[in-house]
């Protein structure tokens, strides 16, 4: 059974395994590594140069979700256009939705196989959500998984966030994944007794987000309602997760915030490299998988161990001449006197 569905998921394949270029991690951290023997340049690694628009997964089987129906918030760019189109390799129809028609069309065009689909919807709009939702199900059938990818936040000093600006903020995380998780919960995974998956994104690291302190408190907000909700609708074999996301290599990400955060973004990340889209939409299609069955009322974090360390191991700081870490120093105990 377990090497069955091994099987199914990886395709029969692995991708091809090759030296990958060094991630930009800090000049001190690299020669580091270097002195050590095992520099960062040499690390073999799942080669990622795949171009979003290919026809077939390069980690999964092309018939692993077949038939499945899936919507996907916040389809038009980023990691939810990649998801969409990675669960679209993989066999299931996908419904994306965002307020601006012209990215989530260029989405669904770059889908080779015809199986993503765009739809204009407001998640903050109650309207718009049951109208969304009422026409997937009418014209699929199903909805057997809802991935809440849709939110935004901007930076600012916690004392010039206004209450406008925070309010904002919170009803598109909060009220936006509540009304969507809702609406399809309701109409379509309860009444259909089959339940379904439900995955909202929310963000990495947890011990603080300063400069978004608005939407450090959005994301908490998030995670914990995914944990409720995952204990009161398991009645219904809904499955619910958050998936905290770290520092991907999106346009947005690259494009929207300050210059100097962005480069030095990997700096901070132990591994030494931002994550791509592409990997991330291989955690959602293997959660959506049967796989991701037994998975419920957790936060998964995919972030490059950012959430449990800044920056690389060892610091610079604390490495000795030839780049090991700095550690205490054995003391000999003197030999124990012969009895008299």
């Amino acid at each position: 059974m377990g090497l069955d569905l091994f099987d199914a998921l990886r395709g029969g394949t692995f991708p091809a395994i090759e030296p990958a270029s060094a991630p930009k991690a800090p000049q001190a951290f690299h020669q580091a590594s270097t002195r050590r023997g095992r520099a960062l340049s040499a690390w073999p690694r799942v080669s990622l140069r795949a171009v979003s628009d290919s026809r077939l997964s390069r980690i999964f089987a092309p018939d692993l979700l077949a038939g499945s129906v899936a919507i996907v918030s916040g389809g038009g760019s980023g990691l939810g256009r990649e998801t969409a189109l990675e669960l679209s390799r993989c066999g299931a129809r996908v419904t994306i939705c965002g307020r601006r028609e012209e990215p989530l069309r260029q989405t669904a065009a770059s889908d080779p196989h015809g199986r993503v689909r765009a739809l204009v919807c407001d998640v903050r709009e109650p309207d718009q959500v049951d109208a969304l939702v009422e026409r997937v199900l009418a014209e699929e059938g199903r909805i057997d998984l809802l991935v809440n990818n849709a939110g935004g936040q901007f930076m600012s000093p916690a004392e010039s966030i206004t209450p406008k600006g925070f309010a904002t903020v919170i009803r598109l995380n909060v009220e936006g994944t509540w009304l969507m998780t809702h609406a399809v919960a309701t109409k379509a995974m309860i009444p259909s007794g089959a339940g379904g998956k439900v995955l909202s994104v929310t963000l990495s690291p947890h011990n603080g987000m300063p400069g978004m302190a608005h939407s450090g408190a959005a994301r908490a907000a998030v995670e914990n309602l995914m944990r409720t909700l995952s204990i009161e609708w398991a009645r219904f074999r809904i499955r619910l997760l958050a998936l905290a996301a770290g520092q991907f290599e999106t346009q947005t990400l690259l494009t929207k915030y300050p210059r100097p955060i962005v480069e030095r973004i990997a700096e901070t990340i132990p591994l030494g490299r931002m994550g791509t889209e592409r990997e991330w939409a291989w955690l959602v299609a293997y959660l959506a998988s049967p796989a991701g069955d037994f998975f419920s009322g957790t936060v998964l974090t995919m972030d490059g161990a950012r959430d449990d360390w800044l920056g690389p191991w060892p610091p610079p700081a604390a490495t000795d001449r030839e780049g090991a870490p700095l550690a205490e120093e054995r003391r000999e105990r003197p030999p124990a006197e012969p009895p008299a």
